[in-house]
């Protein structure tokens, strides 16, 4: 499943079609566009990467609960030392501000993930909504499947969310039953909130930078303000008591990277030189790929 799911994405990113027979090839129409989207190709990633990930999420979430051994020793000041500085700002938050955060940071991802429909205000991005609208979709799923399968994600980390760390003391805190038996407690690295809000603005951004190259240095203060929404999103997840400052800095990371290099990946097209198709013989079918040189660029 994977190994099909990396050749989807190499395909996706080439902007190929499935080639016709060298005698039949047809010149295609003249057309200007910043991107080359493969629409079977993206589909299937989507389709492919949304499936997975849904069976992903059901593993995640029935992880082994925390056993009372494993509650006792989050108790002790020697477990928490073993958190680094700058991560134990989590542990001094307020519990009972809890369920407001995460109130925020549930309806912020949601409205950050609506945010690149203001793209289409622009005449010129209009144009190519559709193309657009599925390499944003394609993009998420990446986003996702690298939260849901990489060696970064809560498949193959299993940190304690920062609210184990808060036993019950008066009305502080939570009860041994509540931190052992919540379906998310190894799931603290990384942050899945930042990672998407930050694919999006990040995405925005590239993509109106992409349309206007005439905007310079500016471009910079695009990417500036990109980061404000995800970061907001991130104070959120940890004053929640989900994840530690250090998980929302990968999850941060991760997404504006995906974000810039989806849509830079699609600038790319190798349509022109490269070809993939069904070879078929009376005794196989098969798939075929096909390199055509370039001789005009050979002759100079």
């Amino acid at each position: 499943m994977r190994k099909i799911f990396c050749l989807l994405i190499l395909l996706a990113f080439s902007g190929n079609t499935f080639s016709q027979p060298a005698d039949s090839v047809v010149k295609p129409k003249v057309k200007t566009k910043r991107y080359h989207v493969n629409y079977y190709v993206t589909g299937s990633i989507i389709a492919v990467g949304m499936a997975s990930d849904y069976f992903a999420i059901g593993r995640l979430k029935s992880k082994p609960k925390l056993t009372s051994e494993e509650l006792a020793f989050a108790n002790t000041d020697q477990q928490k030392n073993l958190i680094n500085s700058i991560d134990r700002w989590a542990l001094h938050q307020k519990s009972s501000d809890r369920t407001l955060y995460k109130k925020i940071s549930d309806y912020g991802e949601i409205g950050i993930f609506i945010l690149p429909g203001l793209l289409i205000i622009d005449k010129e991005i209009r144009k190519d909504w559709l193309d657009l609208l599925l390499m944003y979709v394609e993009g998420h799923t990446v986003t996702f499947s690298f939260y849901n399968y990489s060696p970064l994600g809560p498949t193959f980390v299993n940190r304690f969310r920062p609210f184990v760390y808060y036993p019950q003391n008066g009305t502080e805190g939570f009860t041994d039953d509540y931190r052992m038996n919540n379906n998310n407690t190894r799931n603290a690295f990384f942050s899945g909130h930042v990672g998407s809000c930050a694919y999006s603005t990040f995405f925005m951004a590239k993509v109106y930078c992409d349309y206007h190259p005439d905007l310079g240095a500016a471009k910079y203060l695009l990417y500036l303000a990109a980061s404000i929404p995800p970061l907001a999103i991130g104070y959120a997840r940890i004053k929640s008591l989900d994840h530690f400052p250090s998980d929302v800095a990968v999850g941060f990371g991760l997404g504006a990277v995906i974000g810039i290099v989806v849509p830079a990946l699609h600038k790319l097209s190798c349509s022109k030189y490269l070809s993939v198709g069904l070879s078929t013989s009376p005794e196989e079918v098969g798939l075929s790929v096909r390199w055509k040189l370039d001789r005009k660029r050979l002759a100079r």
